[in-house]
């Protein structure tokens, strides 16, 4: 290999690996990330131990089912909510507050399974305080990363959430799983408390934050007011759809087992829930390159294209290892959408309007995927598994295709020109972001 290849190579893997900018610069979204990372492995030892609990006390697979219906209402009110108040009040506490909620709520499934004759209704309970709470502190929290890091370090700032997030994803069930079974609901629930603990003594660290200027009350206007300035911005309005469409009609997590067995295959079905966040983690740890591309909005279709496209393939692929291949493609791809998607919301949003934009956007990526479950569910009982997962990712792609003829200024979008992205850095120029 010639010296020119061998730098070249070296420059290309530089542009391809995950920018550390904003942990290296940023003490406040150091902790932040750490008290994500810590809240969400305890919490998925939780999500996997009730589920369990639940099939142990009832032996129902209905019992289990209704776990996720009611999170539903709590996760859809709470969030909206919680948009409105990350607007009006301080953030920083309302994080550290709702960090307190979800330790409660743990708590109660600690000491209910702690009791001779532990109760079933009390898990749904402790599952809706949880959702709520959650979705209460998902805006506040987002809209402080908003605040502690540089508008240009929002591209990488999300691939660190997303390699964050994806890596616990893949880890936290397989261990709260071996954990739960050896161990019990109790040992999991405990684990879970003490990770709320360390969570919080690193909220407790990060810097008061001020509310935002001219913050408006909390109140069913404020929040109408968020949706209105939603509505008025096209190349938001597309972020939301695209994402919305692309799930809603091509994720499929409920065809699995079906999807296992039908390759033949059951004792595989772990590889093929885990192959969207292994495709995931693949995008954050390469998405340096993400930072050279301007026009967002074409990316974002691009991403959910290839989403659609690559589960599509793996419907028709004929055996368990090339249909996990593309299963990770597809969650590569839907990982590439949210970097640049949550670029463009952090980028052109004003301050004062953050909260309940984060509060729209965590119901946009919240809710597709619940409808594609049961969208998959419906047209397997039609045509089958394989005809269900092929079938929803060509509907991806021909939605996505119309919404990017129906929605040009989100088409065109380039963070160069777009005037919501120059007013906000023009904005930041006056208000650097803190250290």
């Amino acid at each position: 290999m010639s010296e020119r290849s061998d730098r070249s190579l070296r420059a290309l893997a530089r542009r391809m690996r995950v920018d550390v900018t904003p942990l290296r610069e940023s003490r406040d979204f150091r902790l932040l990330l750490g008290s994500s990372l810590t809240t969400l492995l305890g919490a998925l030892f939780t999500m996997v131990a009730v589920p369990y609990q639940v099939k142990q006390l009832t032996g129902s697979p209905l019992a289990v089912g209704l776990v996720s219906m009611a999170e539903f209402v709590p996760m859809v009110v709470c969030g909206l909510w919680g948009g409105a108040i990350a607007d009006a009040l301080d953030r920083r506490k309302i994080v550290i507050y709702s960090e307190l909620g979800l330790c409660v709520a743990t708590g109660i499934l600690l000491v209910n399974t702690l009791l001779p004759h532990p109760q079933v209704w009390l898990l749904y309970v402790a599952g809706a305080l949880s959702a709520g709470f959650s979705s209460v502190r998902g805006p506040s929290e987002q809209a402080m990363i908003n605040r502690v890091v540089k508008l240009d370090q929002m591209t990488a700032a999300y691939a660190l959430q997303g390699l964050v997030r994806n890596s616990a994803v893949i880890v936290g069930p397989a261990v709260g799983g071996l954990v739960v079974i050896a161990l019990g609901p109790a040992v999991s629930y405990g684990i879970d408390v003490a990770s709320f603990l360390v969570s919080l003594a690193l909220l407790v660290r990060v810097r008061p934050m001020s509310r935002p200027q001219d913050a408006s009350p909390a109140s069913l206007s404020s929040l109408a007011e968020g949706v209105r300035y939603a509505v008025r911005r096209p190349d938001l309005m597309g972020t939301y759809l695209v994402d919305i469409a692309a799930m809603a009609l091509a994720s499929s997590h409920a065809l699995f087992p079906f999807l296992a067995d039908d390759l033949g295959t059951p004792q595989a079905l772990g590889l093929l829930y885990a192959a969207g966040g292994v495709g995931s983690v693949v995008a954050s740890l390469t998405s340096g390159w993400t930072a050279h591309v301007h026009r967002h909005g074409m990316a974002v279709i691009v991403s959910a294209a290839l989403w659609g496209v690559s589960v599509a393939i793996a419907a028709i692929m004929p055996n368990v290892w090339l249909v996990f291949l593309f299963l990770a493609v597809a969650g590569g791809a839907d990982m590439v959408s949210g970097l640049f998607r949550g670029t463009i919301w952090n980028q052109t949003i004003p301050d004062e309007y953050r909260g309940r934009l984060a509060g729209i956007e965590l119901l946009s990526y919240s809710t597709g995927p619940m409808l594609g479950d049961v969208r998959a569910g419906a047209l397997a009982g039609w045509g089958g598994a394989r005809f269900s997962l092929g079938f929803g990712g060509l509907l991806c792609m021909g939605a996505v295709a119309a919404m990017a003829a129906a929605l040009p200024r989100f088409r065109r979008y380039d963070a160069r020109t777009d005037e919501h992205a120059l007013a906000e850095r023009a904005r930041r120029a006056e208000q650097p972001a803190a250290t």
